[in-house]
């Protein structure tokens, strides 16, 4: 509406002489229907190029007639001046009995005219149902669920299939386990712990790590003796069965006077613990040659009171084989 009147006064005065007002024909395909079917409600205009004409917005949502889809306004010809042009609605019926759908209204301007035009006749729609003749149609109870028999060959193809599966995983793990035997193992040893290291193994390993850090060469001597400290605490620990992790130093050398170690030993062990508190409790800095030597010491405590494997003694009585 607002659009036709900002174009009856701005483009009004242009036109000359006023046109021949619109014409309105409105019908509906098919006008008769069943409840649920769909049908098209068509509204053609015939007007003139400077007329403006704005089609209804037909939106009936009463429960009998609903819209399903507004269509775009299509030009179906023009002759000259003369411009025909088509708005259809898509609805829906709901409900049955015949409906009057009423006079439909077009808006249209021309020159400061703003006005209506409305179809000749009203739309009538009819809309219908099935008929049933329960005359000559029984009406039954609903019948119970009916149980068929079991059918073998309903899941043959699954068990056909299932069998060459369970065939086949089969023969792969034979295959597996031959393949183990050939080189001396058996399918146990897969699922079997790894053995943990011994216990100057473990030490040494975690030395060499923490040697490859260069914590002191980045200024960082705090975490270097720390790492050294604990790693012997864990060795001792491992090797004698001493809680070292929960001594202090003090402790931990009245605790080894009991063990038996070469002298170099206890005095590297002493060394490298009262090292170790200088630094984290005193804020002590050694020179890169004490830190090198610490490491050392650690190095060679562990190696030199490694325990040592006994081989087994061999039977001298036994019988020598060729």
């Amino acid at each position: 509406m607002k659009r036709l009147l900002v174009f009856a006064l701005l483009f009004g005065p242009l036109v000359l002489a006023a046109q021949e007002r619109p014409v309105v024909r409105a019908h509906i395909e098919p006008d008769s229907v069943f409840i649920g079917d769909r049908f098209d409600y068509i509204i053609d205009v015939e007007k003139d190029l400077v007329q403006v004409v704005e089609f209804p917005e037909f939106d009936i949502r009463s429960g009998e007639i609903e819209l399903v889809e507004s269509c775009p306004v299509d030009t179906l010809s023009r002759d000259g001046r003369q411009l025909k042009l088509r708005k259809r609605y898509r609805l829906a019926a709901f409900e049955e009995g015949k409906f009057n759908l009423g006079v439909p209204k077009v808006l249209y301007a021309d020159k400061n005219i703003i006005d209506s035009i409305y179809n000749a006749d009203s739309i009538y729609l009819t809309v219908g149902t099935f008929q049933i003749d329960s005359t000559s149609q029984s009406i039954y109870d609903l019948k119970a669920q009916k149980t068929l028999p079991f059918r073998f060959r309903e899941i043959a193809g699954y068990v056909k299939w299932g069998l060459l599966i369970v065939l086949l995983l089969l023969a792969a793990g034979y295959a597996f386990h031959k393949w183990l035997e050939s080189r001396g193992k058996h399918l146990g040893d897969l699922f079997k712990a790894t053995p943990p290291l011994p216990p100057h193994l473990a030490a040494i390993q975690a030395l060499e790590t923490l040697h490859n850090q260069k914590l002191w060469q980045n200024n960082r001597h705090k975490q270097y003796y720390s790492g050294i400290s604990d790693i012997v605490r864990t060795y001792i620990a491992a090797r004698w069965g001493i809680g070292a992790m929960e001594m202090t130093s003090d402790e931990i050398i009245e605790a080894m006077r009991g063990e038996e170690l070469p002298d170099k030993a206890r005095m590297d062990l002493t060394a490298i613990l009262r090292d170790a508190d200088l630094v984290k409790f005193a804020k002590a800095t050694p020179e890169a040659e004490q830190n090198e030597n610490d490491y050392l010491k650690a190095y060679y405590f562990v190696e030199e009171t490694k325990l040592v494997e006994e081989p087994a003694p061999v039977d001298e009585e036994a019988p020598l084989q060729n």
